[in-house]
């Protein structure tokens, strides 16, 4: 057992208790300022999730793809990159499997399968290799890349797909590519329900993932030139390719989990595929600490879909969709924001070796190479300015009636 590892699994269970029992007294509060009932939203929230065997099932599902996306996110963390690119990554390796899966044919299913996942998987390291390769070579910041090829991605999926697009089904009546052959889909674990052998990939990666991380010399040099480029590059180690690898190792991840989600679930590429993935994994990989083994899969079991009266999925998000509206009051909107905010500046400021708190900021951003902490308190810092306009939204609403 690594020096890491033996830290991880020493963590006392009193502090995941406790911390737990935070999130719950944190949610329980926003929960009962928007007027809705905690109660009734918590026993939603673990019926939804493990009441039943589809619930429990179906979040095992969503869970596939969010291990997948933390484990991209997780491995840039670990060469000191903010890879906030999964999203465009995930799409990518989406486009490349379902091009696969319905323009090859005549393969068996041990050779089609593999296949389209091979490839889906190599849509998501191009996607990743080029912000690597540009933070490498011209030293342009990966946050900015990946942010932009998000959009690119996104873009050129929807031109692909839409109607005269080159991958439209011209049967559909919807814009979306021609549906996978039944050799490049992914079999059902346990029908009927939507389980599928992706969750199999993502487990699998987990501990492939940890192998090479600390177990290869080259998952060594990923992580030293992580904790100090300079120290790395002195002893001998490339900086750049261990920045363009780190990306690339990325991006295949990520897009092993967007031909998860083509293969196994949707078997077509729609038009406006919004996923999400990409962005809540960077929350993942920060619960998580980075490591694929200690944290990863239950955090990513936090995220997946809440159950909704008779909606078949399980989870968090759909219910969320109703607490959400309700939250939409300015004055509880701003509240919830101002207090996350401050909360996301303590933890990040706290977690700052004191020598670099001075150069906080931009520059830091862009002359460090771990800047995840740094990148906390600028998202602090933004998310208490969106509660503050907020407030002051209530406050110029208040006075406009009092005025009337």
């Amino acid at each position: 057992m690594t020096a890491e590892a033996g830290k991880h699994r020493g963590i006392p269970w009193r502090k995941w208790v406790a911390a737990v029992f935070t999130a719950l007294a944190i949610g329980a509060v926003v929960i009962w300022a928007s007027g809705a009932s905690v109660p009734k939203a918590y026993q939603g929230l673990f019926e939804g999730a493990l009441g039943s065997p589809r619930g429990i099932a179906e979040t095992l599902v969503i869970a596939t793809p969010y291990t997948l996306a933390g484990l991209a996110v997780a491995l840039g963390f670990r060469c000191g990159l903010f890879n906030i690119g999964a999203e465009g990554q995930f799409y990518l390796g989406a486009l490349f499997a379902v091009w696969v899966g319905y323009s090859v044919k005549g393969l068996p299913i041990f050779v089609h399968l593999p296949l389209a996942i091979l490839v889906g998987a190599l849509g998501g390291a191009l996607w990743g290799a080029i912000p690597g390769f540009l933070k490498a070579r011209l030293g342009t910041h990966e946050v900015i890349n990946t942010i932009m090829m998000n959009y690119i991605a996104v873009l050129m999926v929807d031109w692909l797909v839409n109607r005269k697009g080159p991958m439209w089904d011209s049967t559909s009546t919807v814009p979306r590519t021609p549906y996978i052959l039944s050799t490049a889909t992914l079999p059902q674990l346990v029908p009927p329900y939507r389980l599928h052998a992706g969750l199999l990939i993502a487990i699998a990666a987990v501990f492939v993932v940890y192998w090479l991380l600390w177990k290869t010399t080259l998952g060594f040099e990923i992580r030293a030139v992580g904790a100090n480029p300079s120290a790395a590059k002195y002893a001998g180690m490339s900086v750049t390719r261990n920045f363009v690898l780190a990306m690339t190792f990325s991006g295949v991840l990520a897009g092993l989990a967007g031909a998860g989600e083509v293969l196994g679930l949707n078997r077509t590429l729609p038009a406006a595929f919004v996923s999400g993935y990409g962005f809540d994994s960077i929350a993942i990989a920060l619960l998580a600490k980075s490591h694929p083994l200690f944290g990863r899969r239950d955090h990513s079991l936090a995220l997946p879909h809440w159950k909704e009266r008779g909606d078949q999925r399980g989870g968090l998000h759909p219910g969320l969709g109703e607490i959400g509206m309700r939250l939409t009051r300015p004055k509880v909107l701003g509240i919830t924001f101002l207090v996350l905010g401050i909360l996301l500046v303590l933890y990040g400021a706290a977690r700052i070796d004191p020598a670099q708190r001075t150069t906080l900021g931009v520059g830091t951003l862009g002359t460090r190479d771990v800047p995840t902490q740094a990148s906390l308190v600028l998202i602090g810092l933004i998310t208490s300015l969106g509660g503050i306009l907020a407030l002051f939204e209530r406050l110029r609403r208040a006075l406009a009636l009092t005025l009337v």
